[in-house]
């Protein structure tokens, strides 16, 4: 059976560029996607961020279904609690009315009570750490240790002002608004008194929930018990990826939306004709990912030639190790089978990829590239003929 691939996309805004400029490349890229043959095309949701257009998921979902005919369009993922579950589900109910069949809202976890309240503490006092673990092969997948540190959090201490929430408030039970969510979409939302809500933009939307998740935790054990679709990041955490996948697959529960566990797992690409032109387009990355993880946000790329010259610490550098190491970035033949190793050892039933550039027309270039040779790769697997392999898409 091929493995589907489908894209994530965060948005990005050019060097120089608007967030105006970012939304149009991301509905070219959508476009660019639906003609080469992935399933789904995934925003994620940013917010204050200098480098990413895509805080608005369900404004940047609707255009994107508008400006495609096929493939689906979903969040990567909407943020609870920044967005109540009414909101998202009558947001997302309101995109399949016109488009059904072609959404997905994808829920995420985001404590901003937790981050509010490990702001408020000192941190921990400049002693040796424990050693980390090394880092390890399972069947050919690389699985670094755990970036440690603790970054700048005011970035977030200020989005959870901006949005009304304090410390000392109670974390909202993740269970139970994915939970309300469900019952918005399926009619059965009850008042406390037992009377029936109606929400007519939600109710009966053709439309797929799924959960994302970094960890063997929360995410996961709601996904699987809620018998929900799970993505799992590679890209982001690859260091939990296999427990976090596991304990999704071990806690499942068949359910009317899936009788069966479906797994999709991400990776950050970069595919051009060479793997020394790739690697060099990929350059930018480690300074993109400092960037976010030290509470700086996602700034626009700096050019190849920028990251060249740019000149690390020791310190900054153990801080995106884990990020450097599991990116996938070279030729064709190279990334397709660094993605195959990845939907093997994981048991992936999809491979969801993210790919930023600093030009525009790189990221067009290597979307158009891997979706080619997945093809060919899937047509040579599977023994079919040159013509079948012609006609092959990375969805089929």
């Amino acid at each position: 059976m091929t493995i589907p691939l489908s894209i994530l996309d965060l948005s990005p805004i050019p060097a120089g560029g608007t967030a105006a400029d970012a939304l149009r490349n991301s509905v070219d890229l959508a476009r660019v996607a639906e003609r080469a043959g992935y399933r789904r095309y995934w925003v994620a949701e940013h917010h204050l961020a200098s480098g990413v257009a895509s805080s608005s998921t369900p404004v940047l979902v609707a255009l994107l279904a508008a400006a495609t005919s096929r493939i689906r369009v979903g969040s990567g993922a909407v943020q609870l609690p920044v967005t109540s579950p009414l909101q998202a589900a009558e947001q997302f109910g309101t995109v399949a009315a016109l488009h059904p069949g072609r959404v997905d809202l994808g829920l995420g976890r985001f404590d901003l009570h937790k981050t509010l309240r490990l702001a408020g503490t000192a941190p921990a006092p400049d002693a040796a750490p424990p050693p980390l673990p090394p880092s390890r092969v399972v069947d050919g997948l690389l699985i670094p240790p755990p970036a440690r540190f603790r970054g700048d959090l005011s970035t977030y201490v200020h989005l959870a002002r901006l949005l009304g929430i304090r410390a000392e408030d109670p974390t909202p039970d993740y269970d139970t608004q994915v939970g309300a969510i469900l019952d918005h979409l399926g009619g059965a939302a009850r008042r406390p008194d037992g009377a029936t809500v109606t929400v007519p933009a939600a109710e009966g939307a053709d439309l797929d929930v799924w959960i994302l998740g970094s960890s063997p935790g929360e995410s996961a054990r709601v996904a699987a018990e809620r018998g929900l679709p799970f993505a799992a990041s590679y890209h982001t955490s690859p260091s939990t990826v296999l427990e976090t996948v596991d304990a999704y697959r071990r806690a499942f529960r068949p359910s009317a939306r899936r009788p069966a566990p479906y797994v999709v797992v991400s990776a950050d690409v970069v595919v051009a004709e060479t793997d020394e032109r790739a690697r060099e387009l990929a350059a930018p990355y480690a300074q993109w990912v400092l960037d976010i993880r030290t509470g700086v946000g996602a700034r626009p790329y700096v050019t190849p030639e920028e990251a060249a010259a740019r000149e690390w610490t020791d310190a900054e550098r153990a801080i995106v190790a884990d990020r450097t190491a599991t990116q996938f970035a070279g030729s064709p033949a190279t990334v397709v089978a660094e993605l195959a190793t990845l939907a093997r050892v994981t048991g992936a039933d999809e491979l969801l990829v993210t790919t930023i550039t600093t030009e525009h027309a790189d990221r067009v270039r290597s979307s158009e590239l891997l979706a080619a040779a997945w093809a060919e790769h899937a047509g040579v697997r599977a023994g079919c003929t040159q013509e079948d392999r012609a006609e092959a898409s990375v969805s089929r």
